[in-house]
């Protein structure tokens, strides 16, 4: 290992350049013998040889207002400049979008950069593998997330929001009247789902000192945004989409998604071992139910898997599955503090969602966060299409398609054609953030944050909207084979959450409605922070509800 690094680091701009050009010429080659050619797309210029506009869609200004310019100027499908040559496509049409993610893992699949980006953080789970390995994962997992499994977790989640509230009270005691919400969101979901995913508590909510924390967090926060990492680790990063092999070196970033694994492993580890023998335990007792104590996502997960018959994941992919953890903690607490941010924006929205919840008398069911909230539901949904984590899907072709299109669009000579021809290989972009913010789709008050949008969805969503298949006409969980497995998880943490908070404190920004909020990166997600905070920090007046 440290001869690569040795050799990596001997090597000039200059062998680094020729390198690069030798393989784009070889592409170059390659590409020109393909039988079948992607339609020749119009399209923003590149602004750089070697990555041409992919940092405009890793997040480092604004991706949103970048999508809204070119969707004006180049129409729902248009290409986009990687660099190296690359021109990858665009699609926001809904009927486009839709066919391709009715196709995903087979015809379409995850790019090699994505693939390598989450084999490297977590192994092979279910987030990157494909075809008929992708459906075994999903097979396999599915029970862990049946609605008896959920309604048990529900338990969990309002456990932790009374842990929140006794170290939330025991600040506002000592005097102060603002609290950075933000971090405390991530140690809600942090809690959530180590007990409900691993049956491990990781004490995030027990201490008022917010300088103590878990390891696991301390690895989450330890990693920088690309244009802040070392020389090495940004030029790989940003070179990744064309030569993904590059994220697998030892670079500073890389070293750090590695700690993620093995954090995660030993207690993955531990679980394992306590499961089997609580199974070992139950069978000599003659328990039908074995390992019945047992409920969390990966032990349901072991349980299944050991009483089979035949196993359907082998160990290593077993405990591979901890990309749900990190999808988990990263969604819920982003979802959660936006919607804090919302609620201090448009108090006459908290209040009404406190009206709302206040009529439980006690902690939220599953029945009723399910079906007796309509409210509450209204507010997820919105906060879902407005602020999703994760704000653009890429694929890549692995069969030449046909594409139909919702309307003709003009191709680069100026013909216009109805659909779209992609080649084998051809690298393909679904801005989902931008389809949930969109103006020609969702109409003129797409920019307001409306619950009330979602309380009657027949007459208020436009026709455009309703065209959309993901879950309740939003992006946000995608859609096909690779719709979000763990989604009503996802929703019933995020709305018993929500519920608890608003019911027994009131939330304001510093500033008022006039606060700025800025976005901070990390890594490929973005958090939001206040203006004139050092680093993601939402700190907010909590006021403790009598």
């Amino acid at each position: 290992m440290a001869s690569i690094i040795s050799t990596i680091q001997s090597l000039r701009g200059s062998d680094i350049v020729a390198i690069l050009l030798f393989i784009f010429v070889v592409r170059l080659i390659k590409n020109s013998r393909t039988r079948v050619h992607t339609t020749k797309l119009a399209g923003p210029p590149s602004e750089n040889f070697f990555v041409g506009l992919f940092p405009a869609i890793a997040g480092l200004d604004e991706p949103l207002k970048a999508f809204e310019r070119w969707a004006k100027q180049y129409g729902t499908v248009f290409s986009f400049p990687m660099g190296l040559g690359r021109q990858d496509v665009m699609i926001w049409d809904i009927k486009a979008a839709n066919h391709i993610l009715a196709r995903d893992t087979f015809v379409y699949q995850q790019s090699s950069f994505s693939r390598v980006f989450l084999d490297n953080m977590f192994g092979r789970g279910i987030l990157s593998v494909e075809n008929d390995e992708h459906r075994r994962h999903r097979k396999a997992l599915t029970p862990a997330f049946s609605n008896a499994a959920i309604r048990g977790y529900v338990n969990i989640f309002n456990d932790s929001a009374e842990k929140l509230k006794a170290t939330w009270d025991t600040i506002l005691d000592s005097g102060a009247d603002t609290i950075e919400v933000q971090q405390w969101m991530n140690r809600l979901a942090l809690e959530n789902l180590g007990v409900a995913g691993f049956s491990h508590h990781f004490g995030a909510l027990s201490n008022p000192d917010t300088t103590i924390k878990p390891e696991i967090m301390e690895v989450f926060e330890s990693f920088e945004s690309p244009q802040k990492s070392s020389l090495l680790s940004r030029a790989f990063f940003f070179l990744g989409p064309k030569f993904p092999a590059l994220l697998k070196l030892p670079t500073q970033n890389t070293v750090k998604m590695r700690r993620v694994k093995y954090s995660m492993k030993e207690i993955a580890d531990d679980l394992l071992e306590k499961t089997k023998k609580e199974m070992m335990m139950d069978s000599e007792e003659g328990d039908e139910k074995a390992g019945g104590g047992n409920k969390s996502i990966i032990g349901l997960l072991i349980k299944a898997e050991s009483s089979s018959g035949s196993l359907t994941l082998t160990s290593e992919e077993v405990l591979a599955q901890n990309t749900l953890f990190f999808a988990g903690y990263e969604t819920t607490s982003y979802t959660l503090t936006w919607a804090l941010i919302e609620l201090c924006r448009h108090p006459e929205v908290q209040e009404k969602l406190r009206e709302e919840v206040n009529q439980l008398g006690g902690d939220p069911t599953w029945e009723q966060i399910t079906l007796g909230l309509p409210y509450l539901d209204a507010v997820t949904q919105e906060v879902l299409r407005m602020h999703m984590p994760v704000d653009n899907i890429s694929r890549e072709t692995h069969q030449d398609d046909i594409i139909p299109l919702s309307k003709p669009i003009h191709t680069s000579d100026g013909s216009v054609v109805s659909e779209l021809v992609v080649a084998k290989g051809q690298a393909i972009h679904i801005p989902i953030g931008f389809i949930n913010n969109s103006e020609e789709i969702w109409g003129p008050d797409v920019k307001e944050f409306k619950p009330e949008r979602w309380l009657n969805r027949d007459t208020s969503l436009t026709g455009e909207a309703k065209t959309i298949q993901g879950h309740h006409h939003i992006m946000t969980f995608s859609d096909g084979p690779r719709f979000c497995l763990g989604r009503h998880f996802a929703l019933a943490n995020f709305k018993t959450s929500l519920a608890n908070l608003v019911r027994k404190y009131t939330f304001e920004l510093p500033n008022g409605k006039d606060t700025v909020i800025e976005r901070h990166l990390v890594m490929l997600l973005t958090r939001p922070k206040l203006a004139g905070e050092n680093g993601p920090s939402v700190p907010l007046k909590v006021r403790r509800i009598d």
